[in-house]
């Protein structure tokens, strides 16, 4: 079954962007996740920004879909500086509850390096995890906030990041490229209008186990993408679409709503 504390990796769902300089910011984002057409989660994403400082709020209600999604709650939160080219995480957090368990992670970083983190329950190191290195979590930001790409505007620069990023679990890295202009034109979701096509490859680290089949599957897969749409006048971009596909189908997350 595939356990809650993979819903973001799998989700690949928190992606919001500012230029530099922004007005102050409070905005919601609401999303429907699919997995084969039928309907396994309600998320919510809140960005507050003051113009120096950040907080992003992530949660999720999963319905779950028999064996193969456990149903429960996830939420995770970022803060930092928001001043620069970047978001600038100071803090991560992480909670997930299914079949009456719950899952935490906490991080802690100085700069671009993790000074703490701490994971309730420990992750058991069996023989197939790859160690995690101290020097795997120096230059590295934390899962929302490594998204958050910083622009001039709805065009291919969006898609042209690198990402470094642990979890409190896992050490991979993320690498976005241009795939093209589309347009959005849907009436049943919360936007229409032009957006950009990114495609995403994910690269592991260490802290994940190799016998695990999503982690091989998102190594192999080409067919992660995230379509960018504008959050009104804002200046941010949040992800209109996200595309996995996967041998159970496609596992797709569609914008709903837009509050700014």
């Amino acid at each position: 079954m595939i356990q809650l504390r993979l819903v973001p990796l799998a989700a690949l769902a928190v992606f919001l962007s500012h230029p530099a300089g922004a007005a102050e910011v409070d905005a919601r984002a609401s999303y429907i996740l699919t997995l084969g057409g039928i309907n396994i989660a309600a998320m919510k994403v809140d960005l507050e920004d003051n113009g120096s400082r950040y907080t992003l709020d992530l949660s999720a209600n999963v319905a779950g879909l028999g064996t193969l999604v456990a149903s429960g709650t996830a939420k995770a939160t970022s803060t930092g500086r928001s001043s620069g080219s970047s978001l600038l995480a100071e803090e991560f957090d992480l909670e997930t509850r299914a079949n009456g368990e719950t899952f935490t992670v906490d991080v802690s970083f100085a700069g671009h390096d993790v000074s703490a983190f701490k994971v309730t329950p420990p992750i058991v190191d069996n023989y197939d995890r790859v160690p995690l290195e101290r020097r795997h979590l120096t230059g590295v930001g934390d899962f929302l906030s490594a998204f958050v790409l910083k622009g001039n505007g709805l065009d291919r620069s969006l898609c042209q990041r690198q990402a470094k990023i642990f979890t409190g679990v896992e050490r991979f890295n993320i690498a976005m490229s241009y795939a093209g202009d589309d347009e959005a034109t849907s009436p049943r979701t919360g936007y229409q209008g032009p957006v950009v096509l990114c495609t995403v490859d994910y690269d592991p680290v260490s802290g994940h186990f190799t016998s695990s089949d999503i982690t091989n599957y998102l190594a192999d897969s080409d067919r992660i993408v995230i379509w960018y749409a504008p959050l009104g006048e804002t200046g941010y971009f949040i992800p209109y679409r996200v595309l996995l596909g996967t041998d159970m189908g496609d596992l797709s997350m569609v914008l709903t709503e837009m509050r700014f």
